[in-house]
């Protein structure tokens, strides 16, 4: 057998793929005390904090550099963004409620237009009385001045 035949996917024998389960566990059990043995190493560890603290410092600076600039971080975006789509939202229903206004104001003025056509129909109404009025007066006056008797006028109340 070729040293291929051991690394490849389809394993000829049982005890082909037992040796890649094997070799596949010892990796993981050398790698992991390998990194143990790393985070346990005293320099290794302080690299990793110093490397850390200076992260830290490093975003320090640029959010002091980014304010010096009067520039906005990622995190007031994310919030400048929200109170955005906010707005967005409550402009959305104020102009609902402005369609819904002039729709009302529509009907008003449709109610506002044959309120018109009923104030001009009751004034040509009142003329029409006053002329009334006037005939009635006349023909009293020419039945007194020809002195036929009459019943007297009957009382009708306003309103």
């Amino acid at each position: 057998m070729s040293d291929t035949d051991y690394l490849s996917d389809e394993p000829d024998s049982a005890q082909e793929g037992g040796l890649r389960r094997r070799i596949a566990g010892q990796a993981e059990d050398t790698i992991g005390r390998f990194a143990d043995d790393l985070l346990e190493n005293p320099v290794i560890n302080s690299a990793i904090s110093r490397a850390f603290t200076a992260r830290e410092k490093v975003a320090q600076a640029q959010q002091s550099a980014m304010d010096a600039l009067n520039l906005p971080s990622a995190s007031e975006l994310e919030k400048l963004g929200r109170r955005l789509r906010t707005i967005s939202q409550r402009l959305e229903e104020v102009g609902d409620a402005v369609d819904k206004i002039g729709v009302r104001l529509e009907a008003l003025s449709e109610e506002a237009r044959t309120g018109t056509k009923l104030s001009d129909q009751l004034g040509r109404m009142e003329v029409r009385l006053e002329q009334l009025g006037r005939d009635v007066g006349a023909l009293r006056r020419d039945i007194v001045r020809e002195g036929v008797a009459v019943e007297p006028p009957a009382i009708v109340p306003e309103g």
